[in-house]
């Protein structure tokens, strides 16, 4: 057997980038057995880690970018291994080098766009606001009850400006007083730092702060799960804490408060996807299930891996801004999932989830078997 060497400059640099947890690391492989990737293809988190241990982490290829921060294998891991951390300090020394394989090269693009318009869309700042138009939304002030903080795909995407449409209609049914920072408003930065992109993130989040700070914002209704988990987590690293509830959170409060009433039936077959970033990574799983059993008529028929054990979609860890061939889309899967449990609707509340599960809706032909619905569209439904 060959005894090899540390590379131990290149080890150093891992470090300095975040990704000194390796050292915690004993190749029990558990990391492995529960990765969502190993039910398209072989990949081996644990592998990433051995290699980074002995400084012979290959930056050049697509391994180090196929991570989707879905949260299981740190969940799993006996050890308190960072292995999100880990990857994300070898991307960190990828970007900075500006070494990015074909299939990562548009997240080059979602940044330049992050960096000239403040969305990963390439949508003209002056345009953020666009989707509310013909709403009546109000510019948000200091002395209302909450900031609508809707995200970027909400804003640019034609598809998801309908959660937003639907959003702010249950808003205002139930008479809360919000308003819109429009374009003061940037990305919340969350996916670009996964992908090790430092200080567009941190340009990013004092951006935000600011326009929250100077409009007396105290209390942020979001709509995606990866806001919620950067404003609310990621954020205090800056000194700043705000009140950060999430959608589903707002609207089961909203019902309990007796201020939304769910009257209307909805008699079909439901079943609830679970995002990364509002489950595992933030431990929010009742307040959606509890908004659904509330819908008369409405029937859940959970799917075989769900709560803690869902199965990402694939867009976390900036993967919703990287090519994925098509036999190897998690959401794919899903839509089998939700199929096999005879669900008429899949149902869910995160952007990057429906994105990637229109995309897999059209790859299996599912136009009549399944819709994909956020849960404000249904909410909006049965008002």
């Amino acid at each position: 057997m060959e005894a090899v060497a540390p590379f131990q400059e290149v080890i150093e640099e891992i470090k300095q980038a975040g990704g000194e947890s390796f050292r915690l690391c004993f190749q029990c492989g558990l990391c492995d057995t529960v990765c969502p990737w190993n039910k398209v293809r072989n990949f081996s988190i644990r592998k990433i880690i051995r290699e980074a241990a002995f400084g012979l982490s290959e930056i050049e290829g697509e391994e180090i970018w196929r991570c989707t921060s879905c949260g299981k294998c740190p969940d799993q891991c006996p050890r308190g291994v960072s292995q999100i951390d880990l990857g994300i300090s070898l991307r960190r020394i990828a970007s900075e080098y500006e070494i990015f394989p074909t299939s990562v090269r548009p997240a080059r693009t979602a940044r330049a766009s992050l960096i000239s318009e403040g969305n990963p869309l390439q949508g003209e700042r002056n345009n953020r606001a666009d989707w509310a138009k013909d709403l009546s939304v109000k510019t948000f002030t200091e002395d209302m009850d909450v900031l609508y903080f809707p995200g970027c795909y909400l804003c640019y995407d034609p598809r998801m400006k309908k959660v937003a449409a639907a959003t702010v209609n249950i808003l205002k049914k139930a008479g809360v007083d919000f308003g819109i920072l429009g374009t003061k408003e940037n990305c919340c930065g969350e996916s670009i730092r996964k992908i090790g992109s430092e200080e567009v993130f941190k340009t990013l989040a004092k951006e935000n702060i600011k326009a929250f700070v100077e409009n007396g914002v105290k209390r942020i209704v979001v709509s995606s799960p990866h806001c919620y988990h950067t404003f609310k987590n990621e954020y205090p690293e800056f000194m700043v804490n705000f009140d950060v509830i999430h959608i589903s959170q707002y609207l089961l409060e909203l019902i309990n408060e007796g201020k939304l009433q769910l009257n209307q039936e909805y008699g079909k077959k439901v079943t609830y996807h679970d995002p990364c970033y509002l489950g595992r990574h933030n431990d929010i799983y009742d307040e959606p299930r509890e908004i659904l059993k509330n819908i008369p008529g409405l029937q859940l028929n959970e799917m075989s891996e769900t709560g803690k054990y869902s199965l990402c979609c694939g867009g976390g860890g900036g993967r919703i801004w990287m090519d994925t061939p098509k036999d190897e889309r998690f959401s794919d899967i899903r839509l089998k999932q939700a199929n096999d449990v005879g669900a008429d609707v899949l149902v869910t509340c995160c952007p990057y989830c429906i994105t990637n599960f229109e995309e897999s809706k059209l790859n299996l032909e599912y136009d009549d078997v399944l819709d994909i619905k956020d849960i404000t569209e249904i909410i909006q439904e049965v008002i």
